[in-house]
C-alpha cells in the first residue's frame, strides 16, 4: 500500500470514528488499529466496514479496526498525524448519504434482498459482540486484558527475531555461510535475552507506575551477577523466572512506588521514591520472586510437553476446538505469557500451531457457506473479500461477519479446528513436535516461524497437513451439518421465489429486512 493510499485510508477512517476530538488514544497490534474513544456512539460501524482496507471491527476495551498485517503499521502513523493536525471533528456527513472511502464516489445502494444480507449478519454479529462485552467486564477478564496490553507490543520484535532465528537454523543445518551464522544468532537472541526488561517496562506502564523503574527492577532477573546469590538453598541463575518473574517484579515495584508517593515528602521524593522502589522490589525479586517464578515457568514447560507427549491427539482436539470460543470470551489472552515462557525455555511454543488450527476450520467453514448459499450474493461477497485474510490467519471478518451470526457454522468451524489440532497433537505423541518461534501470526503466515525437535521439512509438512485437515473437516462439517433445511430456505429465499432480489424489493417496497434476533433465521 503506497504512502498516499495509507494516508487516504487514515483520512477515511477519521471522520467515521467521530473525528480527531473523539479519539483519546491511538495504538496498533499485529493486525488491528486500536482506538480509545471518548464517545462510542459517534462511530459509524457500517461505514467503517465498507471501507476497502477494513477487514472488520472488534469492540473490546478499545475500538479495534482490523486492517491486517503490514497495513496497520503503515496506517497508524498516518492517523496519528491527522489527529495531531486536526483539532476539530470532521464535517458531518449529510443525512441519507452512504459513507464512502476518500477519493471515491458514493455507491448507490442496491435494493435489499429477501434473504439475510452480509450487513444483516454483521449487525447480528455486532449484537453478539455487545452482549459478550457486557458479560466480559469481570475483574478477571479485565486483568487478562492488562496482561495482553503488556505483551502485545512485544509481538513485532518476537516475530522479527523468530524469523531470523529460523533462517539462521536453516543455514546452520545446510552448513552455509558459517561466518555469518554467529552474527545472525546474536541478532535473533539479543531481544530474548533482555525480554524481561521490556516486560517489566510495559507492566509498570500498564499498572500506573513509572515504566523505567519497572524495567530497572526486571533487569535484575537477567543480570549475570545473580549467579553469585543463593535463595531457598539454591544458586540463582540469570534469567530464572523469565517473563513471569519480570511481570511480578514490576507489579510489586508499581505498588511500592505508589506507597512511597503517599508518604515521602515532596522535597525528597525525587531521591527517595526511586531508591526505595528499586531497593525493596529488587530484594523481594532476588530472594523470592525469581525462585518462585522459576518453578512456575519450569512447571509450565513440563506440563505442556507432558500433555502433548502423552495425550497429544486429545489435547490437540480440545485446544484446537475450543480456541474460537476462548477468543470470543477474551480468555485466550491468558495464553500469551505461557507462549512467551515456552519460547524462552525451548526456543518455540508448541501450543500456537495447534491453536492456529481454529483458523483453518474457520476458513473451511466459510468456503462451505459460500458453496451452500449460491444465491445470497451479499454473504458470498463478504466471504470472497475476507477469505484471503483468513488464509493468513486474520479470522475476525469471517467469525463476526459470517459464521458466528449464522450459529451452526460457528460450531462446525470449531469441529474443523479440533480435527486439525488432533492431527498435530498426534504427531507430538510420536515425538515430532511442531512449534512457533514467535506469537502473533497463524495460518499461512506461521510457516516462516515454524520450528521443532525434528528437521524443518518434517515440521513444515506436519503443520501443512494440519491446515489441510482443518480446511477439509471444517468444509465438510459445515456443508453437511451447518444448515438446517429451514436455514437454507431462509438464506436462499430468492431461489424459491424465482425472482431477483431487486424485483422482490420492488414488489414489497415497504418491508425492510429484519434485524431482530428473534426473527432471524433458525440457528442464528
Amino acid at each position: 500500500m503506497a504512502p498516499d493510499k495509507n494516508r487516504a485510508t487514515a483520512a477515511a477512517i477519521l471522520p467515521l470514528v467521530g473525528g480527531a476530538q473523539n479519539i483519546t488514544s491511538v495504538a496498533h497490534c499485529m493486525t488491528r488499529l486500536r482506538l480509545g474513544l471518548a464517545d462510542r456512539s459517534l462511530v459509524d460501524d457500517d461505514a467503517l466496514k465498507a471501507l476497502p482496507a477494513v477487514m472488520g471491527v472488534v469492540e473490546d476495551d478499545t475500538y479495534q479496526i482490523v486492517l491486517g498485517p503490514g497495513t496497520v503499521a503503515r496506517v497508524t502513523p498516518e492517523l496519528e498525524a491527522l489527529v495531531a493536525e486536526s483539532g476539530a471533528d470532521a464535517e458531518p456527513r449529510p443525512e441519507g448519504t452512504e459513507p464512502h472511502p476518500v477519493g471515491t464516489e458514493p455507491r448507490p445502494q442496491a435494493a435489499a434482498p429477501a434473504a439475510p444480507t452480509a450487513s444483516e449478519l454483521a449487525a447480528q454479529g455486532a449484537a453478539i459482540k455487545e452482549a459478550r462485552k457486557a458479560k466480559n467486564a469481570t475483574p478477571f477478564k479485565l486483568f487478562l486484558r492488562r496482561i495482553a496490553n503488556i505483551f502485545v507490543p512485544l509481538i513485532p520484535a518476537l516475530i522479527g527475531c523468530g524469523i531470523i532465528a529460523g533462517f539462521n537454523g536453516l543455514l546452520i543445518n545446510l552448513e552455509w555461510l558459517p561466518s555469518i551464522t554467529p552474527a545472525l544468532a546474536a541478532i535473533a537472541s539479543g531481544f530474548m535475552a533482555l525480554i524481561a526488561v521490556f516486560v517489566g517496562y510495559n507492566t509498570a506502564k500498564e499498572f500506573g507506575g513509572t515504566p523505567i523503574l519497572g524495567g530497572a527492577v526486571a533487569a535484575i532477573i537477567v543480570y549475570a551477577g545473580v549467579a553469585d546469590i543463593s535463595a531457598f538453598g539454591q544458586k540463582l541463575s540469570p534469567g530464572q523466572g523469565g517473563v513471569l518473574g519480570a511481570l511480578g517484579a514490576a507489579v510489586l515495584a508499581t505498588y511500592v512506588e505508589k506507597w512511597c508517593r503517599k508518604w515521602v515528602p515532596e522535597a525528597v521524593d525525587v531521591l527517595v521514591t526511586p531508591t526505595l522502589t528499586v531497593l525493596l522490589s529488587g530484594l523481594v525479586t532476588i530472594f523470592g520472586l525469581m525462585f518462585l517464578a522459576g518453578e512456575v515457568s519450569t512447571g509450565i514447560g513440563t506440563a505442556a510437553n507432558w500433555l502433548l507427549d502423552n495425550t497429544g491427539a486429545f489435547a490437540g482436539l480440545v485446544l484446537g476446538g475450543l480456541f474460537l470460543p476462548l477468543v470470543m470470551l477474551g480468555l485466550h489472552q491468558a495464553l500469551i505469557p505461557i507462549h512467551t515462557t515456552l519460547i524462552e525455555q525451548q526456543g518455540f511454543t508448541v501450543l500456537l500451531p495447534i491453536l492456529a488450527m481454529a483458523g483453518a476450520g474457520q476458513v473451511g467453514c466459510a468456503i462451505a457457506v459460500y458453496k451452500r448459499l449460491k444465491h445470497n450474493t451479499s454473504i458470498r461477497t463478504t466471504i470472497k473479500s475476507a477469505l484471503p485474510a483468513g488464509f493468513l490467519g486474520v479470522g475476525e471478518p469471517l467469525i463476526y461477519g459470517v459464521s458466528l451470526p449464522l450459529g451452526r457454522p460457528f460450531i462446525t468451524a470449531c469441529v474443523g479446528g479440533a480435527a486439525g489440532g488432533a492431527f498435530i497433537g498426534f504427531f507430538s505423541m510420536l515425538g515430532d513436535k511442531v512449534g512457533s518461534t514467535a506469537i502473533g501470526p497463524s495460518g499461512w503466515a506461521l510457516f516462516p516461524l515454524l520450528d521443532g525437535n525434528e528437521n524443518l521439512g518434517l515440521t513444515i509438512a506436519i503443520y501443512g497437513g494440519g491446515l489441510l485437515v482443518g480446511y477439509l473437516v471444517g468444509f465438510f462439517a459445515t456443508y453437511f451439518f451447518g444448515f438446517s433445511k429451514q436455514m437454507l430456505i431462509d438464506l436462499n429465499a430468492d431461489v424459491d421465489a424465482g425472482e431477483s432480489p431487486a424485483a422482490r424489493a420492488e414488489a414489497e417496497p415497504t418491508t425492510p429486512p429484519t434485524t431482530d434476533p428473534a426473527k432471524a433465521p433458525a440457528g442464528v
